[in-house]
């Protein structure tokens, strides 16, 4: 296993090792708690215990190297678990909704909502620092790995931690004001299914992006014909094409050079080009560079 592989591993285990405890006690406080809101939260984090698994398993498809089947290597099957952990999160945000605005409309037309208990809003206050801290472990992490997958993941701890901020401040709510305001127990659970929603549509249309070969950023793009623009002898970099695979760039483009250079020189000025590339944005980039010779006028 390679290293960057195993690192992913070791931050997934982790979050999912704080996603099993918070799972088990959030279902535990939202049963014996009397809240639906934490009982949403609890299918919040077994939906993130999933996506560490889904994780886990395409990271490591994603890093098996490129073989007759792959000539670009696996690095999409990463992109496809950012976007199968968005319609994981939507799914759930979904249902956390539908769960909620039912309560409402039931309290609406004269059904008693029971009242959470205090167990529950310490559930609630627990999970906020244990996920918010995860997040901000794993978006390190993700950041130095350049892991597209990890950083969803992420980004799904995120959303637990604010999710439990809103259901925390909807049974804080429910708990201190009586029975009467018990039913912003379910509105906290609303609340925090719109806000999963919103992540889920980033996150899967980040994912759909990269599997679409949506190019690269246009800086990005604007850095790496500056890098060609630069090599000596190259007159105009032109037709560049970019996407991302997995962790890293794919680069193509084509450079105009005197004609009169010998092919050994256009050789070695297209090697200069494909290595400041790569210590640019890693030694995995896939780069095709295309030499033409540049029109000359005719000596009269």
């Amino acid at each position: 296993m390679k290293s960057r592989e195993k690192d992913i591993f070791k931050v997934t285990l982790a979050g999912g090792a704080v996603n099993v405890v918070l799972l088990a006690f959030k279902f535990v406080a939202g049963i014996l708690g009397h809240s639906a809101a934490m009982i949403a939260d609890a299918v919040h984090s077994l939906s993130d215990f999933i996506t560490d698994l889904i994780v886990l398993i395409f990271v490591h498809i994603s890093g098996k190297p490129q073989d007759k089947s792959h000539d670009y290597g696996h690095g999409k099957y990463e992109t496809l678990a950012l976007t199968i952990i968005g319609i994981a999160l939507l799914i759930v945000a979904v249902g956390i909704f539908s769960s909620g605005a039912q309560r409402i409309a039931a309290w609406y037309h004269g059904e008693q909502i029971e009242a959470p208990g205090m167990l529950a809003l310490w559930a609630a206050l627990v999970s906020i620092i244990l996920k918010e801290l995860t997040y901000r472990y794993t978006i390190l992490k993700a950041r130095q790995l350049d892991s597209p997958a990890l950083e969803a993941n992420a980004w799904h701890h995120r959303s637990d931690a604010l999710s439990s901020i809103g259901t925390a401040v909807g049974i804080g709510g429910a708990v201190l004001l009586g029975k009467r305001w018990a039913v912003l127990d379910p509105i906290a659970s609303i609340v925090v299914g719109a806000f999963i929603v919103k992540v889920a549509v980033e996150l899967i249309l980040q994912g759909m992006r990269d599997l679409l070969e949506h190019s690269l950023p246009d800086d990005v793009e604007d850095e790496i014909m500056q890098i060609a623009q630069s090599e000596p002898d190259v007159i105009e970099p032109h037709d560049l094409r970019t996407r991302r695979i997995g962790n890293r760039y794919a680069i193509e483009l084509h450079i105009l050079m005197s004609g009169s250079i010998t092919l050994a020189k256009a050789h070695d000025h297209a090697d200069s080009i494909e290595d400041q590339l790569k210590q640019r944005f890693g030694e995995n980039t896939h780069v095709a560079i295309h030499m033409e010779p540049a029109e000359t006028e005719n000596p009269t």
